[in-house]
């Protein structure tokens, strides 16, 4: 009997059961370095897996992929970058012969074979020829004008709110003043606040609260830092049917034109005494 038992085909008694058949065609091969990736999200894996199976040629915008599947231009954008981020996804602009400048992405199957060979390309680097002593060599080629800055050909809706919420925060301290080029550097760590559902005014709050009261000398790395070291955490999706408190809007102070009194308003004017004294007067 013991035998008989030990011969027997074991069977898990719990957990996933594998019944398998060979795809004859239409399929996609993926890693498992992908499938069974510890730092992305689900959403971030079906998408390399969707992108993977696309022939060349595919669009793959994030309008395009908001159409495609029923999550939302924001986790969509989010999934992207963390595709970018751990190297199967890469966007780049090329000019075309046109003039016009087009965005260009490049879909990488198997990352951590491609650092490998990065690697071994960088300590075994290739030997020049040497020059011939006897030929002159031949003059240097002149450099070639640098392209002209164009806007970026599709920028999400998030990140364009980011920009805008970080270019206000001198109405609320004069001294966090940033450049074009800080807000767009940025704008991505104050997009992932608006991702998990927080409004502009609580980022705002959070990221003005008790600032030091000695001079900033570099507002863009106090922000950064607390963009990334306060960052909230995620609230389940159950949640998000509740109702959100909505955002106060902060108008710059302004000077009373007839008694000089500071209130906030957003154009110039009087301020409600004066206003409301106006039409007895």
């Amino acid at each position: 009997m013991a035998d008989q038992q030990l011969s027997a085909p074991s069977r898990a008694l719990s957990g996933i059961r594998h019944i398998n058949h060979d795809h004859r065609r239409g399929y996609v091969k993926i890693g498992n370095h992908l499938a069974q990736h510890r730092e992305l999200s689900m959403t971030a894996i079906g998408l390399a897996t969707h992108i993977q199976s696309l022939p060349t040629g595919s669009k793959v915008t994030i309008k395009a992929l908001a159409e495609r599947f029923p999550e939302g231009e924001v986790r969509i954008a989010a999934a992207l970058r963390e595709l970018e981020t751990h190297g199967y996804l890469a966007r780049l602009k090329e000019r075309l012969p046109s003039g016009h400048v087009v965005t260009c992405t490049v879909s990488y199957n198997n990352p951590p074979a491609r650092s490998t060979e990065t690697h071994r390309e960088r300590r075994e680097p290739a030997s020049a020829p040497r020059p011939d002593p006897d030929s002159d060599p031949d003059p240097e080629p002149a450099p070639a004008p640098a392209p002209e800055e164009v806007p970026e050909a599709e920028v999400p809706e998030v990140e364009i709110q980011a920009r805008e919420l970080l270019a206000r925060l001198r109405l609320r301290d004069p001294r966090l003043v940033l450049s074009e080029r800080d807000t767009v550097r940025l704008a991505p760590a104050a997009a992932r606040w608006l991702e998990r559902g927080l409004v502009p005014g609580a980022v705002v709050a959070a990221l003005t609260r008790a600032l030091p009261s000695a001079t900033i000398h570099s507002p863009a790395a106090l922000l950064a830092h607390r963009l990334r070291e306060q960052l909230p955490p995620r609230i389940p999706d159950a949640w998000a049917a509740y109702p959100t408190v909505p955002d106060r809007v902060v108008h710059p102070l302004r000077s009373c034109e007839d008694c000089d009194r500071a209130f906030r308003s957003p154009v110039p004017g009087r301020c409600t005494s004066c206003a409301a004294a106006a039409p007895a007067a």
